[in-house]
């Protein structure tokens, strides 16, 4: 085991040497301001754009390159903070640029400039985007892509695309009108209004005969995952999460938000085609599906540009019953979804170095996934009953502010809602996550490629019928080689087991990539070898990143309550809100909800009842009598708007009755 892991170290160190001496360095300057845009043909709304380009650019460069980008926001109606992540990026001893505020920097607001800057040690397909105020699902993501001299694989052209889902109003405002409300007390999470490639709908693409493609695809959206498939054509896997694997043959794969693959596609010899590169929207994970949405999308292949490519029916997508579970079974076509396709079980991929199985684990943590209600009525998610709550100050500071390394080494101090776990440098480390939940989840882990070394299938149909992760009594062989991803789906009811080494020192984000989780508090922190951190970060933190702070009035110092004279003193740390009472459970908390709208809307329809009896004469009188005015003709009145057009009901009115019918959805834990 040392053998081969100081094997692979070598080949790994004197491959950087290769990339260090043709390194450059590539720097950018990006202004971030709002754009109004229609990228589904159906709405035009704000989108977050780059030097005012949407899509966003895509990100280049080579192994061993160094980024250096300088980011001016100016998102100032609405305002937004700005923060970016390089979804995948080590960001070996660069943690400050990692991007979670509160987590390891503080976001700039408008009419502020916050410069990025780290080495690019990886490569493979990975992609940015925002971690500020819930806004990446407002366009502010696009593909990266790093190149490497020599790809373990051979391919003639390269294509990339982004696969999204797109709303038709800002997330922040979907976030506080709709979502976290006393009503949707079941947490039903909102569902999209259209489905995107390269954010637009149905785009063309040239490809040539007898061409091997690399085409490298991102899950870029807040929601949902995709199946996606090139009708009539299987395809070659070769890498996931910027991980090069084994070469796999596919039909069809599963790709969830925040997920990558390559594949590689040859095409035919024929010089008047068209291939069909479809993308299908997992609509199990929706509550309720929209009669409007369309739960597919295409892209085409063309080998001539001017080639007629008709709009796809769902005969077209799903008659091909190669992809089906079952080919033999007779499904009517309005039955058939996302969940009668068979894809690819990248538990299966190897990676191509043929790492080992790690050796057990130094340091283990189980957590549990619920989610349910609080006081307030709002749906929340947690981790061992803890709801992500972020520290006063940045936790990364809290390392290097600490009076000494052992207060440091003390996960008392990032605080209690933080959920902090504390690693030691160079331990091997398992977590394993046991949901409960009736949806699956796709989880990140920022700093690290893990193994992931057990996925089980779901297991019970609730969560009373589900067992936890249990080796002495479930039969579990490790894989030999097991295969390395940063973002992995856990099942509705089921659980996963992921095994890495701490050797990166920082404070890393482990979350739920389905953005609408994250607000729900589903997250954690790794704080990997503080010790270590200290000797790196103390002194190299960019005058940049102080002055976000500053203008956020955010304290740099201390621990997660700004305690700078007594670090174990957490008297003022941000909480997460309180327990319901024993015994009050979520479907009281829908019961109560459902019962007080009642009383509301039966006290509407008497004084609406009361007043439609109301001769129209007799009313206008009324409003003479109170407003000392004219009364107004009989023809005036009968002009008039009528009642529903007047703004209480046409607004108020309408958004309240609108919740009324939207259906709860069954993403409660506690459901006695």
């Amino acid at each position: 085991m040392l053998f081969s892991r100081a094997t692979t170290l070598l080949a790994s160190t004197l491959a950087t040497f290769g990339a260090v001496a043709n390194a450059k360095d590539i720097e950018l300057d990006w202004t971030v301001r709002w754009k109004t845009v229609n990228p589904d043909g159906l709405k035009e709304r704000q989108v977050v754009s780059i030097n005012d380009q949407f899509p966003l650019p895509v990100l280049r460069g080579n192994k061993g390159d160094r980024m250096i980008i300088t980011v001016h926001n100016q998102l100032e109606n609405p305002v937004r903070n700005s923060s970016i992540h390089f979804h995948g990026m080590y960001q070996n001893h660069t943690n400050h640029m990692d991007g979670p505020p509160n987590v390891c920097q503080c976001d700039s607001p408008p009419n502020s400039s916050f410069v990025y800057n780290f080495t690019l040690d990886q490569d493979g397909t990975y992609w940015y985007h925002t971690h500020t105020s819930e806004s990446y699902p407002d366009g502010y993501r696009q593909i990266m892509l790093i190149d490497e001299d020599e790809p373990p694989f051979e391919y003639d052209e390269e294509l990339s695309f982004t696969m999204s889902d797109w709303y038709h109003e800002l997330n922040e405002i979907i976030t506080k009108d709709d979502f976290l409300t006393l009503y949707n007390p079941t947490g039903a999470e909102p569902v999209p209004q259209s489905l995107l490639i390269n954010d637009t709908i149905q785009p063309k693409f040239l490809v040539k005969p007898n061409t091997t493609y690399r085409l490298r695809i991102a899950n870029t959206g807040a929601f949902s995952g995709f199946i996606f498939y090139i009708t009539g054509h299987n395809f070659t896997i070769v890498e996931a999460d910027g991980v090069y694997t084994d070469p796999a043959e596919a039909s069809s794969v599963y790709i969830a938000a925040a997920q990558r693959y390559s594949v590689l596609f040859t095409t035919g010899p024929d010089t008047n085609t068209s291939y069909q590169f479809v993308q299908v929207a997992d609509s199990s994970l929706y509550d309720v599906i929209p009669d409007d949405l369309r739960l597919n999308n295409t892209a085409w292949f063309v080998t001539d540009e001017t080639a007629e490519c008709s709009d796809l029916s769902r005969e077209d997508i799903y008659n091909n019953k190669d992809l089906w579970k079952d080919p033999t079974e007779d499904i009517a076509l309005d039955d058939f979804t996302s969940e009668d396709i068979a894809y690819f079980d990248d538990f299966t991929l190897v990676p191509s170095d043929h790492m080992p199985l790690l050796p057990d684990p130094d340091q283990e943590f189980t957590v549990k996934v619920v989610l349910t209600n609080l006081l307030d009525g709002v749906n929340y998610a947690f981790f061992n009953d803890i709801t992500y709550t972020h520290a006063k100050v940045p936790t990364l500071y809290t390392v290097i502010s600490a009076p000494d390394d052992e207060t440091a080494s003390n996960g008392t101090i990032y605080g209690a809602d933080t959920h902090p776990y504390v690693l030691e440098h160079l331990n091997v480390v398992q977590l394993v996550l046991n949901n409960f939940d009736s949806g699956s989840h796709p989880f990140h882990l920022h700093g690290h490629h893990f193994q992931a070394i057990v996925r089980a299938e779901s297991l019970g149909g609730s969560d009373s019928d589900y067992y936890p992760y249990d080796p002495s009594t479930q039969n579990v062989t490790f894989p030999e080689f097991p295969m390395r991803r940063d973002t992995l789906v856990v099942k509705p009811y089921s659980h996963f087991v992921i095994r890495w080494v701490a050797d990166n020192p920082g404070v890393w984000f482990f979350h739920c990539h389905i953005e609408w989780h994250l607000t729900q508090g589903l997250a954690l922190l790794f704080v990997e070898a503080p010790t270590q951190m200290r000797q790196i970060y103390t002194n190299i933190i960019p005058q940049s990143h102080w002055d976000s702070c500053t203008a956020n009035q955010v304290p740099v110092k201390g621990n997660a309550a700004a305690n700078t004279e007594n670090f174990f003193d957490l008297n003022g740390q941000n909480m997460q809100q309180k327990d319901l009472p024993a015994g009050f459970t979520a479907r009281g908390i829908v019961a109560l909800v459902f019962s007080c709208v009642c009383a509301f809307v039966g006290m509407g329809f008497l004084i609406w009842y009361g007043l439609s009896d109301t001769p129209d004469q007799l009313a206008a009188e009324a409003e003479h009598f109170v407003h000392d005015e004219e009364v107004p003709s009989e023809n005036d009145i009968d002009n008039q708007s009528d009642l529903n057009d007047q703004p209480f009901r046409n607004e108020r009115g309408k958004r309240f009755t609108d919740r009324l019918r939207r259906p709860f959805g069954h993403r409660s834990s506690d459901d006695n």
